[in-house]
């Protein structure tokens, strides 16, 4: 088992200008960018190839992240920084 750092989205809110009210769509662009990172994808073509469920700690991190970006979205305004590690799960499969 090794250590990953997903990098939080500070690439992503750079690219914003402040005035425009955070969407839905961005956060769960983000979320999608974690499942990227922690190769969530990945272990779910493998269980589907082969049938071999994926292994229970990556289960719960896609759903960890699954919960996030749900309850972020339903923060009214959500907040500019969402894409914090603070309101993420820490993915430390690689």
């Amino acid at each position: 088992m090794r250590l990953s750092v997903i990098e939080g989205g500070l690439r992503y809110a750079q690219g914003r200008d402040g005035t425009e009210p955070i969407r839905p769509e961005d956060v769960e662009a983000e979320a999608a960018r974690r499942m990227r990172e922690g190769k969530v994808n990945e272990w779910r073509v493998r269980e589907f190839v082969t049938g071999h469920p994926m292994p229970p700690d990556v289960k719960y991190l896609e759903l960890q992240i699954t919960f996030a970006s749900r309850a972020i979205c339903k923060l009214s305004p959500i907040p500019a920084d969402f894409a914090d590690d603070l309101y993420w799960p820490i993915c430390w499969r690689e």
